[in-house]
């Protein structure tokens, strides 16, 4: 039988930045996964933004 293991991997939500400062409605998010253990710090990535329509800044939300 397998062992049961918590792991290091966990689910991030990313979030933009700049369409939260833009004031248009909606919100531009992706979810993805990281590794606790080697990036225990907030993740940010910079990833397509449809509503902008441009490359932007997304943080770790959460």
């Amino acid at each position: 039988m397998a062992k049961k293991s918590k792991g290091n991997r966990v689910q991030v939500i990313l979030e933009c930045t700049e369409h939260k400062d833009s004031g248009m409605p909606g919100t531009s998010r992706y979810i993805t996964t990281k590794n606790r253990k080697n990036s225990p710090e907030r993740l940010e990535l910079k990833k397509y933004n449809p509503i902008l329509k441009r490359v932007t800044v997304h943080k770790e939300i959460k």
